[in-house]
């Protein structure tokens, strides 16, 4: 059985913490009508390669995006479905002690941490720091690099920050927001595993496609 745990992480000069399921009232997404995202999204067919279910998850995603512009919206939908597809696909990213057990995920703000988001999962690190001088880990460090970042073994990364005992190693891909030629780091996108080496090149090549999805597919 695979166990595996998403979250993000938002930076906000207020917390926001919202776990496995949120409801906001907003009379826009009655102009969407019934043409509302389903279950089904998750499915994830047998016999794909890694890179097929990272183009596969990619489609299903625009899809579920496609017409909703609020960012707790669909921060909310990216997480539900990138957890349950790699729970479904079991072949490439393990089960029990080669689990998927973490993502996290920040956005824009003037604020110097980086505050828990929408998630799925076991509770989270609330607050990460990104200030100058501070314990910041792998996360902090891919939002202030503004690169991915794949750690094959988190307990050799300086200033790493456990919020899973269990996790083994790690891949964070920043998200950025690209205007009239200027560059803005808003958020990571984070998967841990619990085994050593539990990512490849495929897999950051797969999340950055998927995080540059989730970036224009909102409004910050």
């Amino acid at each position: 059985l695979s166990l595996l745990c998403y979250d993000y992480h938002v930076t906000a000069n207020s917390l926001v913490y919202l776990i496995v399921e949120i409801t906001v009232l907003d009379t826009s997404a009655l102009e969407y009508g019934n043409n509302m995202p389903h279950a089904d999204a998750a499915f994830v067919p047998s016999g794909i390669s890694k890179t097929e279910f990272w183009a596969h998850v990619h489609s299903q995603l625009a899809s579920l995006l496609e017409g909703q512009r609020n960012w707790v919206t669909n921060l909310a939908n990216a997480s539900s479905l990138i957890y349950s597809s790699l729970l479904a696909c079991e072949a490439h990213f393990g089960a029990g002690n080669r689990a998927v057990n973490w993502c996290v995920e920040p956005a824009p703000s003037q604020s110097s941490r980086l505050l828990l988001g929408p998630f799925c999962g076991k509770p989270a690190c609330q607050l990460i720091n990104v200030a100058p001088g501070k314990a910041r880990g792998v996360c902090a460090d891919a939002y202030l690099q503004r690169k991915t970042l794949l750690v094959p073994d988190v307990d050799a990364y300086p200033g790493h920050i456990a919020c899973d005992g269990e996790t083994k190693s790690e891949i964070v891909c920043p998200l950025i927001l690209r205007h009239d030629g200027e560059e803005t780091a808003i958020g990571v996108l984070d998967l841990d595993c619990l085994a050593l080496s539990g990512f490849s090149e495929e897999d950051r090549a797969g999340l950055e496609r998927i995080a540059l999805l989730v970036v224009d597919a909102c409004d910050w």
